[in-house]
């Protein structure tokens, strides 16, 4: 009788803290601590999964920028499940549907590009939750299967999904403040490689007119309580972007990391590949 209690109690216990749990990267944010993406652009689950219990908080699981289909986002999706990061999907564009696949797939949060007015930043809002929060539409299919617990998967999600949104334009910059104060969104990522062009720089972050931008966005997240986020290549950036006030790091891709981990090999043995510079490719 005691031990059939004391399993009942057991079970209780788990189904509660099963019930209760928290997003890890929402947790991090909250606290104000960094956290950091794996970015994700080759269409491989084997990839995503030995990406995701390598350290890195959230896979961005890249679908703007690569040939990664919403099949095979699927796959990577599901290879993540037990490993540490949590999977996000970078959505082609910011629209409801685009949103709406991304989640029903089993991703846990959407980053949603240009998203440069507060009528797109409501949207991105909206696209993450169920009525009455939101507007997702339900048939969530696969990402209920993801995510089995015990509580109903749409109260699970609604607590749970991340809300990130790019400013990238000029455009965003001069409304930040409407958009930041928008109900709802877990980050700002600043696009920086993409804000340059939008001031005409073509990929000069460093120049005074993109830096005072990114620094009014960051100014902006600090003011309304909103986690702000950049990209970064390497150590060094990382830790001057963190001691900036940036929570949000997305790190190298996948790709890059296979280069970089490559070159130091490759060059202790005098190898190289063929210099464009030298020898145009085309």
């Amino acid at each position: 009788m005691l031990r059939r209690l004391f399993l009942t109690s057991l079970a209780a216990c788990a189904a509660l803290c099963a019930q209760n749990w928290e997003n890890p990267v929402k947790k991090l944010l909250k606290e104000g601590k960094p956290v950091i993406a794996g970015t994700v652009t080759i269409p491989s689950a084997d990839v995503a999964a030995q990406m995701a219990n390598m350290g890195f908080d959230l896979l961005w699981i890249e679908m703007e920028h690569s040939p990664i289909t919403l099949e095979t986002a699927r796959n990577m999706v599901l290879a993540t499940r037990g490993l540490k990061a949590v999977p996000c999907i970078r959505v082609p564009v910011n629209e409801l549907w685009t949103a709406k696949r991304a989640l029903d797939t089993g991703a846990l949060g959407v980053i949603f590009p240009f998203t440069s007015t507060p009528e797109l930043a409501k949207q991105a809002a909206d696209s993450t939750k169920y009525p009455p929060r939101g507007r997702r539409g339900s048939g969530p299919g696969l990402a209920s299967f993801r995510w089995l617990g015990p509580e109903p998967y749409a109260d699970f999600v609604d607590r749970n999904a991340l809300t990130i949104i790019i400013i990238e334009e000029k455009r965003a910059v001069d409304k930040i403040e409407e958009i930041a104060a928008t109900p709802g969104i877990d980050v700002l990522f600043i696009g920086a490689n993409d804000l340059s062009y939008s001031y005409g720089k073509r990929g000069n972050q460093e120049d005074p007119v993109v830096k005072e931008a990114i620094a009014k966005v960051l100014a902006t997240g600090k003011k309304y309580g909103v986690p702000v986020g950049r990209p970064a290549g390497n150590v060094a950036q990382i830790d001057q972007y963190v001691k900036a006030g940036f929570q949000f790091i997305q790190g190298p891709s996948d790709l890059n990391m296979l280069a970089g981990g490559a070159a130091p090999l490759l060059k202790a043995l005098g190898k190289s590949g063929i210099d464009p510079a030298k020898a145009p490719l085309y």
